[in-house]
């Protein structure tokens, strides 16, 4: 019997080859008479407005598999990792009624975070809290995080100011540590689903190159176009769809703050250092006996019937 309720996950840093992977496997479990669908765990093709910048598959790319939450907000809106994994765990829930196996695929490492472990209750910070932590250097609150709060200082990195922060203020506002609030999550899904996860993992270079090739096709694809677009909305320069990578460059180019050859440079580099964190966030945060490949991609593919041998047994 096929174990009820699976869930699989590929999860993986930018231009690794994810999608591939997730399409493979959608098409052998339809050879199997299983229905497949793609689950989009990716905060950039989350929003509507970033077609071409995010990479959201077009419909010729999905190769007829059906996919859901990719384009499933404005860009006026904010997807937190909260509002994501409760519209995740609906349509999760809605295709294990129906009989279909879920793909979550995606490189947002704390979307899936929060789907399977969920959140904890934190109650909301003091304002003046949160106003005197913001309001400090890096390196000072770095420093009295580590006094006040020296387990997570250890896990995170001096320069890693927005979750320094974060963490300060909670334990200023409430008297209690991040971690030891976390140890409350409640909503998440690990204990309803057979998770089937797999880390893609190609060698760095490798992906750094592509996220180069990528965002230079991007901007003969459409991309300028789609920021204008932005632009011409008047959203709020701090929604995570203006911060998106690639917006904030190819803004800078239309306001002639910097030059076209610049686009290129900070928008390739801008995806590298996307990709250096989403390396480290995978290699250090999923639970040590998740399956992890290193495909060679110019000379082998990944072997779908090794890499989910418990999901497609029947």
């Amino acid at each position: 019997m096929t174990p009820e309720n699976p869930l699989a996950l590929i999860a993986g840093p930018t231009a690794s080859g994810k999608s591939a992977v997730a399409l493979a496997l959608a098409h052998r479990l339809a050879a199997d008479g299983r229905q497949a669908v793609i689950v989009n765990a990716d905060s950039a093709q989350v929003y509507a407005d970033l077609q071409v910048l995010s990479a959201r598959p077009s419909e010729a790319e999905m190769e007829g598999i059906e996919h859901r939450l990719f384009g499933a907000w404005d860009g006026a809106e904010t997807c937190s990792a909260a509002r994501w994994a409760a519209r995740a765990k609906a349509e999760i829930a809605d295709l294990h009624a129906g009989g279909a196996v879920p793909i979550l695929v995606g490189g947002t490492g704390l979307y899936m975070k929060v789907l399977l472990e969920g959140i904890a209750p934190i109650p909301e910070i003091d304002p003046a809290v949160r106003d005197a932590v913001r309001a400090m250097a890096p390196g000072d609150a770095y420093k009295l995080l580590a006094l006040e709060d020296p387990e997570r200082a250890s896990l995170l990195d001096p320069g890693d100011s927005q979750r320094i922060a974060r963490a300060l203020e909670v334990k200023r506002s409430t008297g209690v540590t991040l971690g030891d609030w976390q140890l409350a999550k409640a909503g998440g899904i690990a204990e309803e689903v057979t998770l089937h996860p797999l880390i893609v993992e190609p060698e760095r270079q490798w992906v750094y190159d592509r996220c180069d090739a990528r965002f230079e096709a991007m901007l003969d694809q459409g991309a300028i176009a789609e920021v204008e677009a932005l632009l011409a909305r008047g959203l709020d320069p701090d929604l995570p769809v203006m911060r998106a990578i690639g917006v904030p460059e190819i803004a800078a180019w239309l306001a002639g703050e910097i030059e076209a050859e610049d686009v290129v440079a900070s928008g390739s580099q801008a995806t590298r250092n996307y990709a250096k964190r989403q390396f480290t966030w995978f290699r250090r945060q999923p639970p040590a006996d998740w399956p992890r490949v290193h495909p060679d991609w110019e000379s082998e593919n990944i072997d779908i019937n090794i890499a989910f041998a418990s999901l497609l047994r029947k």
